[in-house]
């Protein structure tokens, strides 16, 4: 397959982020000594600076890491819980859009500090030298962040909630931006780790901000889990996800649904059939258990079993679509997904967002910090497992994945942002690596599928759209459609992706690939 970028190949580290500048400020931390996880949040904070529209530091984290040396794999969750406020009497029929109403405690920052405590080498002054540089200093604005701000504005006309970021709702592109709150909390962080942001005076800006929808014990008891990631065997290898409250069950179901199939001898028709059909069986399952388990029990166990998955894979017709209903969580498509490698083998892959674009659309005063929208990821039905109540953290869609050899060793990284899509896309690139064997540039280009209700506002049903980038071909199209598939044609790279992979050679080298669908870059040294 002809690619419009090449495979980035390194022996020493590197980066694949959708901000190029951002995966510079990666490479500098590596050059200076620091680990993957060091150059991990200070690509995390500059992407905080410079990508605003789809994570900061009033979102939540989510990462996979592997050690090379010990082989441990660990998933970090960075979501955040619900403050002492958020009971269901609080709102009337639906969860506020925006507003501090709106917004779950943030978590990327407390990930930042979990994170650098086990794997971290450099201070963490040196490592988010480069976010203040571009906070204070400025950075000039991309296509991609001028059209972010003049979408929302055509949606929100009345809310300027750029003024208080510092941000010149109609700059242009080119155009500097410098944001001198949001440098001064990172300052304070710096200089105070994680106490800089979770208290002392930028907690007490956001509890004042928010007129005390948090207080400050909602801030200070956060807390990043680190738990084992959910792993499922898939042709030999093992893969790594996220575990509940954030939907990587799904991925590992849908492999599982599929493994028993030639995947790469199916025709382009079937293939996407088959790995649909499995999507949507696998979502029905969220729908049933997804939610945090530190309040409501999730047999994630009896989702991936051999019994439920061979009952699940029976109800797939290989010549007809079903097309049922489903009630899906609602859906946020704003994140950021990256990826960090170092010399020593070591990796992460990182997920962050506020998730809608520019999550609550609320800064405290005198922050600089955009707090997310989480909460709307709530559920307000009694007896829901996804009830909203204080303390609780909210289904996630966010979701990261490693894959390991036999031998424990580290074979691929990757993800994308996109909401429920995410996990029909790493669905896609997971076979696309193992059972295609196409390089990760190759997979990061390939044509994409999604299945979704055909109005991004509402609710996904199954009775929805398979949308499908027209590269695939006028025969695949009408292929799936003669199986019953309601087909919506995307342009050819119009897909909600923005994929960056990583593969770790047979003898050590690192392979990077990044998405031509948006402005990002992979890079080693």
């Amino acid at each position: 397959m002809k690619t419009h970028r090449g495979v980035v190949y390194s022996r020493n580290g590197g980066a694949a982020a959708s901000q190029p500048i951002a995966v510079a400020a990666a490479l500098e931390i590596l050059r200076a000594g620091g680990s993957f996880i060091d150059a991990g949040i200070a690509l995390s904070a500059v992407i905080s600076v410079v990508e605003p529209g789809a994570s900061q530091l009033g979102g939540d984290a989510f990462l996979i890491t592997h050690h090379a040396k010990t082989k441990e794999n660990l998933a970090f969750n960075g979501s955040g819980e619900a403050g002492h406020s958020a009971v269901r009497s609080a709102f009337a029929d639906k969860i506020d859009h925006h507003g501090p109403r709106s917004s779950t405690v943030p978590g990327t920052v407390s990930a930042w500090f979990a994170a650098h405590e086990r794997y971290g080498k450099l201070p963490i002054d040196v490592i988010l030298a480069p976010a203040i540089r571009y906070a204070e200093e400025g950075f000039a604005a991309t296509r991609d962040f001028v059209m972010r701000i003049q979408f929302f504005k055509q949606q929100f006309p009345d809310n300027n909630f750029f003024e208080e970021m510092g941000i010149d709702s109609s700059l242009k592109i080119g155009d500097v931006v410098i944001q001198k709150d949001l440098a001064k909390t990172l300052r304070l962080i710096a200089k105070n780790g994680r106490d800089g942001f979770y208290k002392g005076e930028v907690a007490d800006l956001i509890v004042a901000g928010t007129n005390g929808w948090f207080n400050h014990e909602d801030l200070a008891n956060h807390q990043t889990r680190i738990e084992k990631p959910l792993t499922v065997d898939y042709r030999g290898y093992s893969v790594h996800g996220q575990p509940p409250p954030t939907q990587g069950m799904i991925l590992m179901e849908e492999l599982l649904l599929v493994e028993g199939d030639d995947i790469k001898g199916l025709s382009e028709v079937e293939r996407i059939h088959l790995m649909v059909e499995a999507k949507k069986l696998a979502f029905l399952d969220r729908n049933d258990i997804l939610a945090d388990p530190e309040f409501i029990p999730v047999d994630v166990a009896r989702i991936l079993s051999k019994e439920h998955v061979a009952k699940r894979r029976a109800q797939i017709d290989m010549k007809k679509a079903w097309n049922g209903a489903e009630a899906n969580l609602a859906e946020g498509s704003d994140t950021t997904y990256f990826i960090v490698a170092d010399g020593e083998g070591n990796a992460v892959s990182w997920i962050q967002s506020v998730f809608h674009g520019f999550g609550s659309a609320f800064v405290p005063k005198g922050t600089g910090v955009l707090l997310n929208n989480r909460a709307t990821g709530f559920d307000l039905e009694e007896g829901s497992p996804n009830l909203i109540m204080p303390g609780k953290r909210p289904a996630h869609t966010l979701n990261a994945w490693t894959v390991t050899n036999t031998d424990g060793t580290l074979r691929f990284v990757g993800g994308t942002p996109g909401a429920n899509i995410q996990v029909q896309s790493n669905f896609q690139l997971v076979t696309q690596l193992i059972d295609q064997g196409l390089s990760v540039q190759e997979a990061c280009e390939s044509p994409r599928w999604q299945h979704l209700n055909g109005d991004s506002s509402a609710v996904e049903t199954g009775i929805g759209t398979l949308q499908i980038e027209s590269r695939f071909g006028d025969e695949v199209i009408e292929g799936l459609k003669a199986l019953g598939h309601d087909v919506v044609v995307l342009p050819e790279y119009g897909h909600g992706s923005a994929v960056q992979l990583l593969e770790v050679l047979p003898n050590g080298t690192l392979a990077f690939g990044s998405d031509v669908r948006v402005d990002g870059i992979a890079a080693g040294i």
